[in-house]
């Protein structure tokens, strides 16, 4: 039902200060007295009803709506109990004048807009374009129809127990990870993994040199210190381990970020080595192991021992951040204590999503979107190393042979002025600095970290010229 009273010059109308029509419309639910006062309240609460406005009388208004007098008489008196409205003798029903109006939402008019660089060179993501919607869409509905009742119920912290069997399967042959179903925790990403294993774990975590700031803080969130790692060509220098009295480890062996290059074979045994002599745990972030160029993809180190490596993967380099599905191959002795940690009930991913990543894994749809994208993106880093070979031979490249980004060396004190120039260029990318350790006691690197999964490929490009034009010159 929606009615509504404009002005006029009769005097049974109220007053309005600026002259302009207004209506109210009695609409949504509830009896006609209660969508009458909402009425009411917004237009006084939105300054349509200046404070001091003259109300039309009881019977004025009854008959205008079609609704009965003693129905505008009970929202008038409950209005007046309120605040929202005064009543005096002689004087009518009017605005009280402490009524005070929202003010109106500038924020259009006075926020500066936002500028989005035309390319993102950052390697956060994959190319979002390339989601398998159609696939995706036929597991979600073969999901849908085959799940169990209690998928629909209180969901189990462990995460859906076909979802875990999928995974079981798929990590022992694409990634050599020894497990079984109930050693995976399915959780919302490597941040919620690393978030709950930040407050499993005792004393000081080591962390490379160069990796992500944001997962250090997570660390340090929840009272962890981290002591850097040197990284070299082989990767994290895992002889500076006993010195740092850590008694856990976080690496990304298959390709370290964002320098590139797998951890040496010599240095994969020596962590497990050190891990087994003095009872630490190793933190495997396996953030983008499926996408090798070169050869064949490197096992995981969890694989060497399942009992002193905390595995973690997830769907955000493989297949959208976006869904928040994550997991985590955990030893025996710390599933309880990471599901005490995590709570009773699934509180971060949904069954229905994970019933249809079950699905996709099961069925061979995300095998073969991981090789569709792994031709894709070998194109691409083919694309950028020409181009780079091309037009600027004195910038050197690395971390090339797996992943989504790349390293460019930069001459020395020139990193902060390329990372400007990117910008200036609208494109989004950083600076190795970003990624170094405060407490680092490397020599400062200068270089560029460029994802170059992540811009559309109609923008391709675009961001390899303005990549270019960034570049400092030869010296």
């Amino acid at each position: 039902m929606s009615n509504q009273w404009g002005n006029s010059a009769d005097e049974s109308r109220p007053e309005h200060g600026s002259g302009s029509d207004f209506h109210l419309e009695l609409t949504g639910e509830g009896t006609l007295r209660e969508r009458l006062m909402r009425a009411l309240r917004e237009a006084i609460g939105s300054g349509r009803l200046a404070p001091g406005t003259r109300l039309p009388p009881y019977r004025s208004l009854a008959r205008d709506l079609g609704i009965a007098l003693n129905t505008v008489g009970e929202a008038y008196g409950e209005l007046v109990a309120e605040g929202w409205l005064v009543a005096r003798q002689g004087s009518g029903t009017r605005v009280a004048r402490r009524s005070t109006p929202l003010p109106p939402d500038r924020s259009r008019r006075s926020a500066p807009p936002v500028r989005r660089p035309a390319y993102d060179m950052m390697p956060t993501s994959p190319d979002a374009a390339t989601f398998p919607r159609t696939a995706w869409q036929t597991s979600s509905r073969r999901a849908l129809n085959a799940a169990p009742n209690d998928a629909f119920g209180v969901g189990d912290p462990r995460g859906r127990i076909e979802l875990r069997t999928a995974l079981t399967e798929y990590l022992a042959r694409a990634r050599g990870v020894r497990t079984a179903p109930h050693r995976i925790v399915v959780c919302a990403g490597f941040a919620h993994a690393l978030r709950m294993l930040g407050q499993v774990l005792d004393g000081a975590v080591a962390v490379e040199s160069y990796g992500l700031a944001f997962h250090r803080s997570l660390l340090t969130a929840a009272g962890r210190r981290t002591v850097p790692l040197s990284v070299d060509a082989r990767g994290a220098v895992i002889d500076e381990l006993p010195a740092t009295g850590a008694e856990a480890v976080l690496l990304t062996p298959a390709h370290q970020f964002p320098t590139g290059g797998p951890l040496h074979p010599g240095r994969r045994a020596a962590v497990i080595d050190w891990a087994r002599a003095g009872g630490g745990l190793v933190i495997e972030d396996d953030y983008d192991g499926e996408f090798r160029y070169d050869r064949q993809p490197v096992g995981a180190v969890q694989g060497l021992d399942p009992d002193r490596v905390v595995y973690i993967g997830s769907t955000s380099k493989s297949l959208s951040p976006a869904l928040r599905i994550g997991w985590m191959a955990v030893p025996d002795h710390l599933v309880d204590d990471i599901l005490a940690v995590k709570g009773a009930r699934e509180l971060w991913t949904g069954s229905l999503e994970q019933l249809t990543l079950a699905d996709f894994i099961s069925c061979g749809a995300y095998d073969r979107h991981l090789r569709r994208m792994r031709l894709s993106y070998r194109r691409r880093r083919d694309r950028l190393v020409a181009t780079l070979g091309a037009r600027a031979p004195h910038i050197g490249i690395g971390g090339i042979a797996a992943g989504l980004h790349a390293v460019l060396d930069l001459p020395p004190g020139t990193e902060q002025a390329a990372v400007r120039a990117a910008s200036r260029q609208g494109l989004a990318l950083e600076g190795l600095a970003a990624y170094r350790h405060p407490d680092s006691g490397m020599p400062p690197r200068d270089g560029l970290v460029v994802g170059y999964g992540t811009p559309p490929d109609h923008a391709f490009d675009g961001a390899l010229e303005a990549l270019y034009l960034a570049l400092p010159d030869p010296e």
